[in-house]
């Protein structure tokens, strides 16, 4: 591909668009919009034009990576990449001169017309499309990459990918996706019980907190990456995960209960940390991985990977100083590590010609 080329990177999500564009093998820009898939492809169509409008004119290479297949408006997985397809291939047209492909994992990038083809490689493909930049550049290690709603965990060695799951059903079975995050997970889903003043309390079996909560009582859940409403639709504050956190165990907030929240929340990020922790341990055993290979942190959740790479006294890289070293802006290179799988699409289609 040309040196001049620019190159824009889109990982479709159930719940985010993340898009990365690359001028001349640079980074320039990292965009972020809410996608709330499930209520409607239109959502996507409305970020989509919205991260469309904040891209130059010239013309453009498109590669698109995408997990939103999943969304429970579609019927089954390949229904779902034949919309995301169409939507893609409608809004491109529009733009004169811009190329669009879609990542189809070790079939490589594929234009629209063939997607159908090879519908089952393009779904749920994001992780590879990561994988595969950190395994070119670093050689060894795994991939923990702890977004908004799932971790990903992949091992890779000798300058490839290593995993054994090639599909959702797959990874879910090895370890190698946990269906856990910083952001969007219910906390019902982690636990059915809870410690509470010296007692363990059942916990209610309802959407009322999300470990955006637990992250936001800690002070450690960079806000700018919450995209979503709360789960009762109140203010994301301290005060109103501190609320949300205590109906779960059948509490309200009061002066009483307020000292006890930091510790519900610390006992909440444990769980989530240690879900994280015992799917690393089953890849571990597989033998997939060189002793001693780093973790690489990637996602909105990373901040936690030092935390476990300490467990495992094993060494840690950011991903962001993988994929973008040139970057001399941090708040850039910060968002470069959020939406790891837009800039690895991206830095993978500069090999097309």
């Amino acid at each position: 591909m040309p040196a001049n080329t620019t190159l824009v990177g889109w990982d479709v999500g159930g719940a985010h668009l993340k898009a990365a564009r690359l001028d001349a093998g640079a980074l320039r820009a990292v965009v972020e919009q809410p996608c709330p898939l499930w209520l409607g492809l239109d959502r996507l169509g409305t970020a989509c034009d919205a991260v469309l409008a904040q891209m130059p004119t010239t013309p453009v290479t498109h590669a698109v990576t995408m997990t939103g297949e999943l969304a429970d408006g579609f019927a089954d997985r390949p229904s779902g990449v034949a919309a995301i397809v169409a939507l893609f291939a409608e809004r491109i047209a529009r733009r004169p001169g811009d190329r669009l492909v879609f990542y189809a994992g070790s079939e490589g990038f594929v234009s629209a017309a063939e997607a159908g083809r090879v519908a089952g490689a393009i779904a749920s493909a994001n992780w590879l499309a990561t994988t595969a930049c950190c395994a070119a550049l670093l050689g060894d290690g795994i991939l923990v990459d702890i977004g908004s709603t799932t971790s990903d965990l992949v091992p890779f060695a000798g300058g490839r990918v290593t995993a054994r799951g090639a599909d959702d059903a797959g990874r879910l079975v090895h370890g190698e996706l946990v269906y856990a995050g910083i952001a969007r997970t219910s906390l019902m889903a982690l636990a059915g019980r809870a410690p509470l003043a010296g007692a363990w309390r059942t916990t209610m079996s309802e959407h009322f907190a999300t470990t955006a909560d637990v992250f936001r009582v800690l002070g450690e859940l960079d806000e700018a990456t919450d995209l979503h409403p709360a789960a009762d639709n109140c203010p994301k504050t301290a005060e109103g995960s501190a609320r949300r956190l205590l109906r779960l165990v059948g509490e309200d907030l009061s002066p009483a209960s307020a000292g006890q929240v930091a510790g519900l929340a610390r006992w909440y990020r444990e769980r989530l940390l240690r879900r994280v922790d015992d799917a690393l341990a089953q890849v571990f055993s597989s033998g997939r991985v060189a002793a001693g290979a780093p973790l690489v942190g990637a996602g909105i959740g990373r901040f936690l990977v030092p935390e476990l790479a300490g467990r495992w006294q094993l060494p840690w890289r950011d991903c962001a100083e993988l994929l973008c070293p040139e970057s001399e802006d941090p708040a850039l290179r910060r968002w470069a590590g959020h939406c790891a799988p837009a800039l690895a699409v991206a830095r993978l289609a500069a090999s097309l010609t």
